[in-house]
């Protein structure tokens, strides 16, 4: 069997609560097949027979993970995984496919599929890679979140302040700040003070944190 992974997968517990996995394949038997083998193991799954299907039914707020096959008419997997990135949606992809095609392989994986598993399907390395799909599109849906939170956040602020937060955020000290920006150490903790207002966080330490979630 052929298969191709981004990495190895974690044997850690994968929190799979509202994670949905998408099965698209124009094969019924296949899609009848590794649905039943997901819902064994406690995994939402939604079929479809085609891209176009998905595509008409697809949330990108919705977590999760998709299981695509390469070859299929109309619009091939590969297609679909195209689409999916020129919209930016950053769900994962596990692609499946019946031929051992490795110049197609190394071309889904550099565009950033998870996994490409050659049929017939071994059941728990397909287990371990969604897994791993999953546990990924976690982490960068908790990514945009902060990215999001700290965008929010830092929207009120003047280009000043931002200026002057940019330097306390290097570890700068005021009176280091105030001598950069030549302005005075007691202007300098004016804009300190309004800056914590403006952004509703008790410290430095608070914007900190948030900016290296978002990073």
């Amino acid at each position: 069997m052929m298969t191709m992974s981004t990495r190895q997968a974690d044997p850690s517990p994968v929190p799979l609560q509202a994670a949905m996995v998408y099965i698209v394949d124009d094969e019924a038997s296949m899609r009848d097949s590794l649905s039943l083998l997901l819902r064994s193991v406690g995994l939402p799954v939604k079929c479809y027979a085609s891209p176009a299907d998905f595509i008409a039914d697809f949330d990108p707020d919705q977590p999760g993970c998709i299981v695509l096959d390469v070859r299929m008419p109309q619009m091939s997997g590969l297609a679909l995984q195209d689409w999916l990135a020129i919209r930016k949606h950053d769900i994962p992809i596990i692609f499946i496919s019946g031929h051992g095609d490795i110049p197609m392989a190394v071309g889904a994986m550099r565009s950033g599929a998870v996994d490409f598993i050659e049929k017939p399907i071994h059941d728990q390395k397909l287990l371990d890679s969604i897994h791993v799909a999953i546990k990924r599109h976690a982490s960068s849906r908790t990514k945009r979140e902060a990215e999001r939170e700290l965008e929010r956040r830092l929207a009120p602020l003047t280009a000043r302040e931002h200026d002057v937060l940019k330097l306390l955020m290097e570890g700068i000290a005021t009176k280091s700040v105030a001598r950069e920006l030549n302005l005075s150490h007691r202007t300098v903790e004016g804009y300190r003070a309004r800056i914590f207002e403006k952004t509703g966080v008790g410290s430095l330490t608070e914007l900190i944190n948030l900016h290296r979630r978002a990073s």
